[in-house]
């Protein structure tokens, strides 16, 4: 595989940076991680942390390129969401350690998404995003039905609501998980946290992918800074993953 990657993460205006992210590579594959402790919860950090591991650590375990990319996502995020459940067995159920997540594998040409609350995917070609996540949110189900526009789910009250997350219950949480999407040479992957991607439109989120010979990390912290500043001086912890594909 021939591509390039960079990962950011930003305390924003908070006492502690609950966001994990990492990129694993390897020959034939690459994972993309962001985890999100929800700051509402103890352990936050915790959940992120555990749940990043669990999955980094199946992954480097498996045979690359994965034979069945969306069981293992299933897999992987399962098995996350019961450790991090482990952390709050002893602790009431509203102050469980819980995090959103979003995770991408590249192979073969493609990727593979799967995701839990509100963190978010996004494949951007040319400079435009191509398709992005839908939150599992109630703010995502009004922009579905037409009730609201993306514009005006910025100012929802309910825009920080999420309907599942790992940790917490002890059922697995609902979570999409998509079919391979191709990949051409140049488009970019970018995971993040809803504190990377909450006030800015899609335009300025394709930012990340300007077609061209900008460095990738420069146009990720670019948009982390563009992202932190919009947000000023309610920021949130700032965290995105991006993979450039550039064939192979």
């Amino acid at each position: 595989m021939r591509i390039e990657y960079a990962k950011v993460s930003a305390l924003g205006d908070r006492q502690d940076n609950q966001d994990r992210a990492a990129v694993v590579v390897s020959e034939d594959a690459a994972l993309m991680l962001v985890f999100d402790g929800m700051g509402g919860h103890s352990d936050g950090a915790r959940a992120a942390e555990t749940g990043l591991k669990v999955v980094q650590d199946l992954f480097m375990a498996a045979t690359q390129p994965i034979f069945d990319p969306q069981g293992f996502l299933y897999m992987a995020l399962s098995t996350a969401h019961d450790e991090v459940v482990r952390l709050g067995a002893d602790v009431a159920i509203d102050f469980r350690p819980r995090a959103t997540c979003a995770i991408c594998l590249v192979q073969e040409g493609g990727s593979f998404w799967a995701h839990i609350g509100d963190s978010r995917i996004y494949q951007v070609r040319n400079g435009a995003v191509l398709t992005r996540s839908r939150d599992h949110s109630h703010v995502e189900v009004l922009i579905q039905e037409g009730a609201i526009s993306e514009e005006e789910a910025q100012d929802h009250p309910m825009r920080n609501f999420v309907e599942c997350c790992i940790g917490g219950d002890a059922s697995v949480p609902d979570m999409s998980i998509t079919n391979r999407k191709k990949l051409e040479s140049g488009d970019v992957l970018l995971a993040c946290s809803d504190g990377l991607w909450s006030g800015l439109s899609d335009k300025e989120m394709a930012q990340i992918g300007v077609p061209g010979d900008n460095n990738l990390a420069e146009n990720l912290k670019a948009v982390s800074a563009q992202a932190l500043s919009v947000n000023s001086p309610h920021s949130d912890n700032t965290t995105g993953t991006a993979l450039r594909w550039l064939g192979g």
